[in-house]
């Protein structure tokens, strides 16, 4: 089941959100092995046109800019999303469902045959432990914020949209991270440099995470056996490490390689929860994002990790990087910012 349809090189892909983590990512390793890339999203992006793509400006909730931007291309890879612990739900909708109809729309019109989206394991996550679920769990039947709703009314929209003219298919990636992650580890780093990270009971919950090159190689995968009538073709796929720990020892190894100790404070599971409900209920009418939400709380306290069997045998995923070795890569690169390079 893992062998694809034969490529034509080049190939050329569009990849909306192009100058994010993950999408910038994916458009150098298309570059690298001699496809086509444009990319799509809100910013310039200099150093993708410098490493061969061409960078296109507009707006995934503008129908007719992702119509013109895929016009003649043979892929679309949609990393393109709203990804926020809180916020309008509205903002999540207008990108993250509408903006993905929009691509499914422009993939339609200008009869491109791959389409593969990157949603998220949230999609799956019901609220409490998430233990080494395959992708027959279904979809969460309620959610502790906008974004993994969204999402997973987007994977479905996608998902659906596989005919005998486009194949579709869903990716989700857990928890990315890596040498020039803004987002993740980051927050984790800036938390604990101001005195506010804390875990929430012992941190002996294990979760599963997705180092950068493996989730950009789980997305080559998908592109080159993704298309119209292939087995793959309408499924959704989990991707992570494979390597599940306690939260304290992932949060222990990031933290580490920027330098820093490991989380020494804990918080009860039901008084964070109880905090987080008030915080969002007080910003609500305040300026900002709420320092505690309740998915938050979801994503600390509970087990998260993945059967990645199904990825495994139609993919034929594997990780390229280990935990231990992406840490390493973390922790040069951090020296590297550090000592000015």
């Amino acid at each position: 089941m893992g062998d694809g349809p034969p490529q034509v090189r080049p190939l050329t892909v569009v990849v909306t959100g192009g100058g994010g983590f993950l999408g910038a990512a994916i458009v150098r390793a298309l570059v690298d092995r001699g496809d086509v890339v444009r990319t799509f999203g809100r910013g310039s992006y200099p150093e993708l046109a410098a490493a061969g793509a061409d960078v296109v400006r507009g707006d995934i909730r503008d129908a007719e800019a992702v119509r013109s931007v895929v016009a003649g291309a043979g892929a679309v890879i949609h990393t393109a999303a709203k990804v926020e612990l809180t916020g309008d739900p509205v903002e999540f909708r207008a990108v993250n469902v509408d903006g993905t109809r929009h691509v499914i729309d422009a993939c339609r019109r200008g009869a491109v045959g791959k389409l593969v989206y990157t949603s998220t394991p949230s999609v799956a996550h019901h609220g409490g432990d998430v233990s080494g679920i395959d992708e027959t769990a279904g979809y969460a039947e309620s959610f502790a914020s906008p974004y993994p709703q969204t999402k997973a009314e987007a994977e479905q929209d996608v998902l659906a949209a596989a005919d005998g003219d486009l194949g579709t298919v869903a990716l989700r990636p857990h928890l990315i991270w890596g040498p020039g992650d803004r987002h993740l580890v980051p927050e984790i780093v800036r938390r604990a440099r101001q005195g506010r990270a804390f875990l929430i009971g012992d941190g002996t919950n294990r979760i599963d995470t997705t180092f950068i090159d493996n989730a950009v190689h789980a997305h080559l995968a998908a592109l080159d056996r993704v298309g119209p009538g292939t087995a793959v073709s309408g499924r959704a796929y989990f991707i992570a490490q494979g390597e599940p720990m306690p939260i304290r020892d992932v949060l222990s190894a990031l933290l580490g390689a920027a330098g820093l100790p490991p989380i020494r404070r804990s918080v009860p599971h039901g008084v964070a929860k109880l905090g987080a409900a008030v915080t969002e209920g007080a910003f609500r009418f305040l300026p900002g994002v709420p320092p505690i939400t309740r998915f938050l709380v979801e994503q600390l306290a509970t087990e998260h990790w993945y059967d990645l069997s199904a990825a495994a045998r139609d993919l034929e995923y594997r990780p390229v990087v280990r935990f231990a070795d992406g840490v390493e890569r973390l922790r040069a690169w951090y020296s590297d910012v550090d000592d000015g390079g």
